[in-house]
Order: C-alpha cells, then structure tokens, then sequence
C-alpha cells in the first residue's frame, strides 16, 4: 500500500489514477497510522512553498515524514512536494523538511533573454547517475511536463539524478538514499511518467 499525503495541495487523483494503471494500491491520507503503514510514501504538492510546509505543520505531519523517510521508508516528493524535502526556498521563510541537502532558487535569467517564468511546458532530461527510480529508462531520451518558478540547488552533485536545460542546467530530480524528488509532474506525463512511477512502487 502506498499513501499520498494530503495536504491540501496537488493533484492527488491523477496521481492515484495512475498507480491504479500499474496494479499498485494507495490511499489518499492524512492519517498518521495510515502513513506509518505504508511500505511507500508519495508527497505530491502545487503552490507556494510557504503554505505546502504550513499545511503540513498544521496537521502535525512533518515529524511523522521525517521519522519514516528516516526509518527507510521509500518517499517520493512531486513539483512542490519535492522543494519541500529541501532546507528552504527563496520563495517563502519557513523551513522544509530538510531531507536532502538543497535549497530551492528562483529563476534567474539575463534581461533581454527571452525565456518566461515559471518554466512550463514539455521538457527533455538529462541523466546523471544510475538509480533504482530510472532503471530501463535511462539512456533514451525522456521527456515531461514542467510547471515551476523555482528550483533545487543541491550541495553535493551526487544527490542529482536528472537535470534539465531552461536557460541553464538545473536539477529536475534528485535523490538522498530512500528519498527521491522529481521537479516535473509524472502523472501529467504519459508513459515517461508512468514508468518512473512504476521504477518507484517497484525497484526502490
């Protein structure tokens, strides 16, 4: 059983439709026993990152989401769900989760270059290193659907698993252990995204 955390944020049944496709079964919680039972945990998440990390501490969840990410427990954070495994973002003043060594940065384009924010739209992955979240699909060319104004800066390039190319390099997924993050929207992409979550439900 794996659980998606609700929060108030993100798009939980497109993700939950999609684990359906791949024969895995979820629950939408909040629920901390229900959390704790789960051999999986996926943090999904759309808005600011000031009312993701709120929410949660509003419902008591951020210390049950570290204690499991601790304990080994395989977790996935998605878009905002990601930022918020990070220490901070400038988009906000309060913490995250710190479950990976990051922050999250705006976008910083030169005046004059063209690209708009928030990065939006289809987009191709590089790979940067071999993990269980991209085994049979690394060394083929991989797309999927971005939607953010900011993104993680990791201290250690050994916690990058993806990057991508939106005015300059930038890390699309990362990795600390049992814990992983994807900047794109998996359940928005297609078969790419499918895949992916399938390599999280079943080899990680």
């Amino acid at each position: 059983m794996l659980a998606i955390i609700d929060y108030g944020l993100g798009n939980l049944g497109s993700i939950a439709n999609m684990l359906k496709v791949i024969g895995e079964k979820s629950v939408i919680t909040n629920n901390k026993e229900k959390i704790m039972e789960a051999d999986r945990i996926i943090l999904p998440g759309v808005g600011s990152f000031d009312t993701g990390m709120k929410n949660l501490q509003d419902m008591d969840l951020c210390v049950i989401l570290q204690d499991e990410a601790k304990r080994g427990k395989p977790m996935l954070g998605i878009c905002l769900g990601m930022q918020l495994l990070g220490r901070k973002s400038e988009e906000g003043k309060q913490n995250g989760l710190g479950l990976i060594p990051f922050d999250n940065v705006r976008f910083n384009f030169s005046p004059g270059c063209g690209l708009k924010i928030p990065h939006m739209g289809w987009d191709i992955v590089d790979f940067k290193q071999e993990s269980p979240l991209l085994q049979g699909i690394n060394g083929t060319q991989q797309r999927y659907y971005f939607v953010h104004t900011y993104h993680a800066v990791c201290d250690s390039e050994n916690d990058v698993l993806m990057t991508c190319d939106y005015g300059y390099e930038f890390a699309a997924a990362v990795c600390n252990k049992n814990v992983y993050g994807v900047q794109f929207h998996p359940e928005k992409s297609h078969d790419f995204g499918l895949k992916l979550l399938e390599n999280f439900v079943k080899r990680c």
